[in-house]
């Protein structure tokens, strides 16, 4: 994985087509995208019609540039995307998994923080602290299978 593009491979590859499942409180999605995201985003269509390159701009956008992640290994890179794109408390784990200053804000300490740590170190402990967040959720009865598969090919994914 060298690239933006390997890493939104990897990560629609998690995600999966179109789910309206009522458990979930995102609601509506395509291919990870929220209805409210994909309208924040200035889409209009159909959720079940959403482009794949609609789901590409906002990952960009929304979860590649702003935490600088062409800056870092790539397998942190992704690891960082697929939980930024998927939710969650995503600076504070970059923090805790870097040994950053935990403010919950991500910024140049943190960048630099996550620059300097070991990337295999830092992988492992990034999706320790993802998987007690999403361990802790109320919906875990529901998506725990999901998850969990998830979080093992991400681990798979950090390993290579």
């Amino acid at each position: 994985m060298d690239s933006f593009e390997d890493a939104f491979k990897a990560l629609i590859g998690n995600e999966g087509g179109y789910c309206f499942n009522p458990a979930d409180p995102g609601g509506e999605t395509m291919l990870g995208v929220t209805a409210r995201v994909a309208r924040n985003a200035g889409y209009t269509g159909a959720m079940k019609d959403l482009p794949l390159d609609t789901a590409r701009q906002i990952a960009k956008q929304k979860h590649w540039d702003p935490l600088h992640l062409d800056e870092l290994d790539p397998r942190v890179a992704f690891q960082i995307l697929d939980a930024n794109y998927n939710g969650g408390l995503v600076a504070l784990w970059i923090q805790k998994a870097s040994g950053a200053k935990k403010d919950g804000k991500f910024g140049s300490d943190t960048l630099d923080a996550v620059k300097s740590a070991d990337p295999m170190k830092f992988v492992t402990r990034f999706a320790a602290y993802r998987l007690r967040y999403l361990r802790n959720l109320h919906t875990w009865p529901n998506f725990s299978r999901g998850w969990t598969a998830r979080m093992a090919d991400n681990l798979l994914l950090g390993a290579a």
